[in-house]
């Protein structure tokens, strides 16, 4: 047998029984970016397409363990890290990248897609100093980066400066529920570059299109690309999914991740 030519990413999300988001999410979109998914589960969820209920962390050694049997034997391109059951998992994560210099995705989820609260206490103070800094790039919506700021409700430009603040490299801050008639993304990165980027907002609730996203940012690079054109080519995926969508529920819609067809497993 030979190695395997596909990039490998690390997904560290939680369980998500619908496959809508988290880990099922990651997987299914980093096969269709040509990526090979591993990945240690940060929590197990109750809930469905229209509700959720419950949420339950690893312990703190036995995540630790799984983290570090996982990574010493098989090397990784990059990392997407979702939601997390606790804020004591932070530190296992952050020993784990520490060592690993390899690309990082952030998506800060502090609220379920049911509009649950997920933000267990610490979790926001202990992303913030412990995680961001080891981002190239972080991507929360509108609500969640207020949240992790502080901020009550400042300018997009205000906002992205404060996350900044906190370390990591750049930031994509998603808008999909500012506008009835567009979503508008906003990104900043060190380098001072700012880029706008408006999409048509299509009809219906969807679960799991900030994993989506993230996931997909994540692959492009592991894949090579450059961070911009990551954020780029994961935007116009995540459209295309959410274009092809499908209603498997009663509420939030699948985004079709494999729109366009099987993944290459070569």
């Amino acid at each position: 047998m030979k190695p395997t030519d596909r990039p490998v990413v690390l997904a560290l999300s939680g369980h998500d029984p619908s496959g809508a988001a988290g880990a099922q999410a990651d997987i299914e979109t980093l096969a269709s970016a040509g990526c090979h998914c591993v990945s240690v589960i940060t929590c197990l969820t109750a809930q469905n397409t229209a509700r959720f209920e419950s949420l339950e962390a690893p312990s703190p050694a036995r995540f630790r363990e799984r983290l570090a049997l996982l990574t010493e034997d098989i090397p990784i391109n990059a990392c997407k890290i979702g939601l997390l059951g606790s804020p004591v998992l932070v530190d296992a994560i952050t020993d784990c990248l520490e060592s690993a210099m390899l690309p990082v995705v952030l998506d800060p989820i502090l609220r379920a897609g049911a509009g649950d609260d997920l933000a267990q206490p610490g979790l926001t103070q202990a992303l913030t100093e412990k995680l961001f800094p080891q981002a190239a790039i972080v991507t929360p919506n509108r609500a969640e980066a207020l949240a992790l700021t502080g901020l009550a409700d400042a300018d997009i430009a205000a906002t992205l400066r404060a996350l900044l603040d906190f370390g990591c490299e750049a930031a994509l801050v998603t808008g999909a529920d500012e506008t009835e008639t567009e979503v508008v993304n906003a990104y900043q990165d060190r380098a001072g570059e700012v880029a706008e980027y408006r999409w048509e907002k299509l009809p219906g609730r969807f679960h799991g299109s900030g994993c989506t996203l993230s996931a997909c940012i994540a692959g492009r690079l592991a894949q090579g690309d450059s961070l911009k054109t990551a954020v780029e080519t994961a935007q116009a995926y995540t459209w295309q999914t959410l274009k092809h969508a499908r209603l498997l529920g009663r509420a939030q819609s699948h985004p079709g991740r494999f729109f366009n067809g099987a993944p290459a497993w070569q």
